[in-house]
């Protein structure tokens, strides 16, 4: 009975008791609020402001972009545009030369062509305005080199220098050639030839027309030519046309020999010695396969004739020995404008003497003759030697006719 009185007392003050105290924390939980407590408390410490992005980042963005966006543009560009221009065919000669408009396209009034002609093009070389008479009383030819007209470009600048030159095939010993007209697409010339043939002997013979683009430094370019058979026209009265010139290759360079000079100044005398050694290969003139060669000096200043000297003739050979030399009196003030052209001619004891071929050293002078001469005012009072290959008469008038560039 005392048991139970005192479990029931128990039972009756258990209510007024406090509860029991939780449990001790655990060795893990501790640490965790630490490093919670820890984390909050340095959050709270960081400086208040917004984080910025580097100047070149930005810039770097938006290079980027624009790339990708011009890119695209381009793209839908060549997409929608790009093909409808038209390829142009590229220029097979130096600076090009113009075409015309297909063959069979009519002109007003003129019938259709069918589907498949007229297809091809043409190249278009320009037109020649010309006259050819006759002198029976004389026996001579006489052709006038008028104009030109819409000639194409040669040049890089897109213009061109044109001369025309002038001979009778087959024999071609007689050349002329008119002036460069420089940078003219439509020259005028307004120059006489005259060939001295009798009437009968024309009948074999084509006039030939040849208009040249002039180069100074390198072959002449052929722009085109006209070529007149005379067994095709009257020449009982004057003829005046203007035709269209039509292509034509420049014919392989003949080769004419080579001559040796020997050149010496002496600056304080102003004594210029031209020697002439020698030449060789010279071109067959004669019948009998050989010629009578002797050269001509001639000296200008300025382009000025001043004193011209011949050397003596060597009979029936191809290779000459000369060894003559000629002084000249040239103040050392005037030598930088001298010009020496050098002249192989073939002696002919019944008719003119025709030129072999020609050299020209000195002022405006390119190639071998620019450096011959260099080469003579570095050594003063020494002789310097050089072998030239002769070039044909025409074209080293021409050059000496064009103004130094």
């Amino acid at each position: 009975m005392q048991h139970r009185g005192r479990r029931a007392a128990e039972s009756e003050e258990e209510p007024n008791r406090a509860p029991p105290p939780p449990p001790p924390p655990s060795h893990h939980s501790h640490n965790f609020v630490n490093m919670k407590n820890k984390f909050f408390n340095e959050l709270g410490h960081l400086p208040n402001h917004k984080i910025r992005m580097p100047m070149w980042a930005i810039g770097a963005i938006i290079v980027v972009v624009l790339a990708l966006v011009g890119c695209f543009a381009f793209c839908i560009y060549k997409k929608c545009l790009g093909g409808k221009k038209k390829t142009k065919k590229v220029r097979e000669r130096k600076g090009g030369r113009r075409r015309m408009k297909k063959e069979g396209e009519e002109e007003a009034g003129e019938e259709q062509p069918k589907e498949g002609e007229g297809e091809g093009e043409k190249e278009y070389y320009g037109k020649l305005e010309y006259t050819l008479d006759y002198n029976f009383t004389e026996n001579q030819l006489i052709v006038g080199i008028l104009q030109a007209q819409d000639l194409p470009a040669m040049d890089i600048g897109g213009t061109s220098d044109p001369y025309v030159k002038v001979y009778m095939l087959p024999d071609k010993k007689k050349k002329f050639e008119t002036k460069v007209q420089r940078k003219n697409l439509c020259p005028v010339f307004n120059e006489t030839f005259i060939f001295k043939i009798p009437f009968n002997d024309l009948a074999g013979q084509t006039l030939v027309l040849q208009v040249f683009d002039f180069d100074r430094f390198g072959k002449h370019d052929v722009i085109g030519e006209i070529k007149i058979p005379m067994n095709s026209i009257d020449l009982g009265q004057p003829i005046h046309e203007y035709k269209d010139l039509v292509g034509g290759e420049k014919e392989e360079q003949e080769k004419l020999g080579d001559i040796c000079i020997s050149l010496r100044y002496v600056p304080t005398s102003g004594k210029l010695t031209v020697c002439i050694m020698e030449a060789k290969n010279l071109k067959k003139m004669d019948v009998g396969g050989l010629s009578d060669p002797f050269v001509k000096i001639v000296l200008q200043h300025n382009g000025k004739r001043i004193k011209k000297k011949k050397t003596t003739v060597k009979q029936n050979t191809l290779n000459p020995y000369f060894n003559e030399s000629f002084s000249f009196e040239i103040p050392f003030a005037q030598i930088q404008k001298v010009q020496v052209l050098i002249t192989v001619y073939d002696y002919d004891k019944l008719g003119s003497n025709d030129p072999i071929g020609k050299c020209w050293i000195g002022f405006g002078a390119s190639g071998v003759g620019l450096r011959h001469w260099s080469d003579m005012l570095a050594n003063p009072r020494r002789p310097v030697a050089q072998w030239h290959t002769l070039q044909p008469e025409e074209e080293v008038d021409a050059a000496l006719k064009a103004p130094i560039r």
